[in-house]
């Protein structure tokens, strides 16, 4: 649960600075979202995670 909450600030925190930069437009930035948000309800949602968190535990090797 942790690691998907810290997913979620960051890629937050990346659309928070792509509009800012306006290097991405609202419009854009609602339909990232909003495909995230459906993407969650999908049975794709935990491969992603799982993929997600494999990478996360992989960092420490590096």
């Amino acid at each position: 649960m942790a690691v998907t909450v810290s997913l979620v600030a960051l890629f937050g925190l990346v659309l928070y600075f792509l509009l800012r930069s306006g290097s991405l437009t609202p419009g854009a930035a609602f339909a990232a979202a909003g495909f995230g948000f459906f993407l969650a309800s999908t049975g794709a949602a935990q491969p992603i995670n799982q993929m997600a968190a494999a990478m996360i535990a992989a960092i420490p090797a590096l």
